[in-house]
């Protein structure tokens, strides 16, 4: 009963006091656990703590990051109505959206939501949602978060960010004027790559129970066991994001200054296009680089072979250092025209940076760009 980390309830359902009780439970009526798809006490103190971490209303914890995009899609768009995002966004966010969601009669235009003037011209009277990701993934684009919800919210319509990249220790979209936030729990907030799972954080109790209803009645919950995990992933996330980040500015410095690397995009570089704005709106640069090596994808194939310390596996947000090539990968349903459109270059390589030696790091990275 006195358990310092909250125990893992692995149970499907949950037993009454009486008829009377789960008659009330079901009512609403009385506060209780039913049934795990509905509610788990390991499941709602890692969304209890979301929640807190954001600022926001509450919690809506999802078997994966897709599970939350799905749930707000769902539960935002209907039928005839229409949907901004960012181009260059997680390929699968994009996908659904004009694939499955498309079918429904959701219109969606995919845009490069830094220019607030495109923003602007491509709103709709049926535009319900616009959808962002800062930095977006995997151009490290940063999208001005104040400015699009102070315009969006003069039409009616609800600003979601995907806060994946930066986690709540860097960013916190809702106190930027975003209506709400989703994650992807696998990467920075777990940390450790053996758990997936997903959250939505509302910034209102209204938002918060129209897509609450959403996920419990369509069904991507979280696990019991899958919340535990990254319950404890999560009380690492200040010690491994100060690590993962201070690696990261040195590795993006030793690639800046690599003759035969072409061009480097993080956050933490001057050379970055909207670096005085991830400095007014972020409280750190993160661990996300994208760079591009001379001689484009033959050349690049040789770095992401030939690296040592380096994982070749997508993902992201982990311990480890990643690295991989999303033309090929994470955005390979894009057409070529959406990827160049969104700055997606063949040659552009995504690195995540770890928790390693920087020093271990730059010197894999050296050895494999020597190789070129």
């Amino acid at each position: 009963m006195n358990s310092a980390i909250t125990p893992i309830y692995q149970t499907s359902t949950f037993t009454f006091e009486n008829a009377d009780h789960g008659a009330a439970c079901f009512a609403g009526e009385e506060s209780g656990y039913i049934y795990t798809r509905l509610g788990n006490p390991t499941i709602t103190d890692l969304e209890k703590t979301l929640a807190i971490l954001e600022k926001g209303y509450g919690g809506i914890a999802t078997a994966s990051g897709m599970g939350a995009v799905s749930t707000i899609y769902a539960g935002l768009l209907g039928a005839g109505e229409h949907m901004v995002g960012h181009e260059a966004v997680y390929g699968s966010s994009r996908l659904i959206a004009e694939t499955i969601f498309k079918r429904f009669g959701v219109e969606s235009d995919w845009i490069d939501t830094s220019d607030l003037e495109s923003v602007e011209k491509h709103i709709r009277p049926n535009t319900k949602l616009i959808y962002l990701e800062t930095p977006a993934n995997p151009t490290m684009t940063i999208v001005d978060i104040a400015a699009i919800s102070q315009m969006a919210h003069a039409r009616n319509i609800k600003v979601c960010v995907d806060n994946t990249f930066c986690s709540p220790y860097l960013q916190n979209p809702l106190e930027l004027g975003a209506d709400v936030v989703l994650h992807s729990l696998t990467k920075f907030i777990n940390g450790h790559a053996d758990a997936v799972g997903g959250m939505i954080i509302t910034k209102t109790e209204a938002d918060y129970k129209a897509l609450r209803i959403v996920m419990t009645n369509m069904g991507p919950n979280m696990d019991p066991h899958q919340a535990w995990l990254i319950r404890r992933g999560l009380k690492t996330l200040a010690l491994r994001m100060e690590r993962s980040q201070a690696n990261a500015m040195k590795v993006a410095e030793f690639l800046e200054n690599h003759p035969k690397v072409a061009w480097v995009k993080y956050p933490g570089l001057k050379s970055h296009p909207q670096y005085e704005l991830a400095c007014k709106q972020m409280r750190g640069p993160g661990a996300m680089i994208s760079f591009e090596v001379k001689g484009g994808l033959p050349a690049g194939k040789i770095v992401m072979d030939n690296v040592k310390l380096a994982l070749l596996a997508v993902s992201l947000g982990g311990i480890e250092t990643l690295i991989q090539h999303p033309a090929s990968m994470t955005h390979s349903k894009m057409s070529p025209e959406a990827r160049h459109q969104a700055g997606i270059s063949d040659g552009l390589i995504r690195l995540s940076v770890g928790i390693e030696e920087a020093e271990d790091i730059v010197a894999d990275l050296s050895q494999a760009l020597d190789l070129i």
